[in-house]
């Protein structure tokens, strides 16, 4: 893989990568670490997609994993290293935007990431099952949940 052809694939799906990473560890320096490794995965492997929306999907996957296995990791778990969101750089358009993403950064980490995948990268159901690694049935109950947390921490008129 020439170098002009990684800019483009990495140019296409950093953002995307970078913010399924954040809303995973909800950590900036994290988030960017795994972004790397993603990208050297990708970069290093033979792996070749029939489409974009096939790598995008293997990129995210592989986004997934690797922030379970920095979970899961001894360095992770003795150290206090979160950043908090206001010190993140993010910027809104709107207030209720703003809001929103607070609300959506407040869940559980597995509705946070399938509300990520559904409402801010446009996954389906089916989609986000292949991605996380979980049956169709359990997205649709963590999507449902995550949903009425939500509901619950915004109020009814923002989710109309």
């Amino acid at each position: 893989m020439g170098p002009d052809k990684m800019a483009d694939i990495y140019d296409r799906n950093k953002n995307a990568v970078f913010r399924m990473a954040f809303s995973y560890c909800k950590n900036k320096a994290d988030a960017e670490d795994i972004m790397q490794d993603v990208f050297i995965k990708l970069f290093t492997g033979d792996a070749e997609f029939e489409s974009e929306d096939k790598e995008r999907s293997w990129l995210l996957k592989v986004t997934v994993n690797k922030c379970r296995d920095m979970f899961r990791s001894l360095r992770y778990r003795y150290s206090l290293t979160s950043i908090p969101l206001d010190e993140a750089c993010l910027t809104y358009e709107t207030p209720e935007e703003s809001e929103v993403y607070h609300a959506v950064m407040s869940l559980p980490a597995k509705y946070r990431i399938v509300i990520h995948l559904y409402y801010y990268e446009d996954y389906t159901v089916k989609e986000i099952s292949s991605i996380t690694g979980t049956k169709e049935s359990a997205v649709q109950t963590q999507l449902y949940r995550a949903r009425k947390k939500l509901k619950d921490i915004l109020g009814k008129e923002l989710l109309t």
